[in-house]
């Protein structure tokens, strides 16, 4: 079976690739072919992070597992189905972290005929920046003034240290 994933740069300008890979594949087959239709090496780092319908970051998959005990999950022990295994599933992809290039990632069709494809990018539009925009990392909550004062300075926010068991921790 093939999947065809819709993958949109996130930039001012559009950028889109279709690509269709082989569902057997992994996320390290997807990685490489993202970076490829895009212009870019592959070599830098770069991560999967599952996304829920509203492409809010959930669970993150890496390039390299990075665990002490190398039992942690990474793109080449990922498969595609594990990742995205029904159509309208959503991935963000983040890739050189230094200049975070991103991209939403979303399956558009499964087809059972094709179990590989000889051109995988299939439709191409727009042109990769030279650069990568500047990310602005904002937080939604807005923190009141309550936030303002020290904490450490006030008596009254300790009134129960004493009864913390330390031991414990």
């Amino acid at each position: 079976m093939a999947v065809k994933y819709r993958i949109i740069l996130d930039v001012k300008n559009d950028v889109i690739r279709d690509v269709v890979v082989a569902n057997s594949s992994n996320l390290e087959d997807l990685h490489f072919l993202i970076a490829k239709a895009f212009g870019f090496n592959g070599q830098e780092m770069a991560s999967f992070y599952k996304a829920d319908p509203d492409w809010n970051q959930g669970e993150e998959i890496p390039l390299f597992d990075m665990s002490e005990d190398g039992v942690d999950n990474s793109m080449r022990t990922y498969s595609l189905y594990d990742a995205s295994p029904n159509i309208g599933d959503k991935l963000i992809y983040v890739y050189d972290f230094m200049n975070m290039w991103t991209f939403f990632v979303e399956v558009t069709e499964q087809d059972e005929d094709k179990a590989s494809c000889t051109k995988p990018v299939t439709f191409a539009f727009g042109d990769a920046p030279e650069e990568a925009p500047e990310k602005n990392f904002e937080s939604e909550i807005v923190l009141g003034d309550e936030f303002e004062e020290d904490i450490f300075n006030n008596p009254d926010n300790f009134d129960n240290i004493d009864d913390i068991d330390l031991d414990t921790y």
